[in-house]
């Protein structure tokens, strides 16, 4: 058993980056379709959306809340899936699910509801620390250059 995970460890290193654009495409793909009603939704959804920072005592501005969580969702879920500014549209994804998350809670709809915020936020956050991989738009401008020296010993 020993052997083959060491195989299967030894093959799949050399995918890694298939990897990280499978994850980015769908990750990114999913909150751009989720963003996309936000976004498009015009100043009574941004409203009715940004409301929800009331928990936090935040009442000024609804709309610009709610649209900027629609932004955030749509062109941050966009840039992430093309690797695009990849660790700051992380950061930036990882923040606006903690804030869904925490008004989840505070909204008392409990974990059940909120969980699935807490995941994303984490797999955002987590995707910061990993980079977009070679097949993305930070590598082509050569704004990935950390990961070439940290596994050079490895290609």
């Amino acid at each position: 058993m020993k052997k083959f995970l060491i195989w299967l460890n030894q093959r799949s290193f050399s995918y890694i980056d298939i990897g990280l654009l499978v994850f980015r495409l769908i990750l990114g793909g999913m909150f751009m379709w989720h963003g996309y009603p936000k976004i498009t939704g015009g100043v009574e959804k941004w409203a009715a959306l940004g409301k929800s920072m009331e928990v936090f005592g935040i009442a000024f501005a609804p709309a610009f809340w709610g649209f900027m969580s629609g932004f955030a969702e749509f062109f941050g879920g966009l840039f992430f899936a093309i690797g695009f500014l990849y660790r700051p549209m992380s950061l930036l994804l990882a923040f606006n699910m903690l804030v869904a998350f925490s008004t989840q809670m505070l909204s008392d709809k409990g974990l059940l509801k909120a969980s699935q915020s807490f995941e994303n936020a984490g797999s955002f956050f987590a995707a910061f620390f990993v980079g977009p991989g070679k097949y993305s738009v930070d590598e082509l401008l050569g704004l990935n250059e950390a990961k070439k020296s940290r596994f050079a010993k490895f290609e």
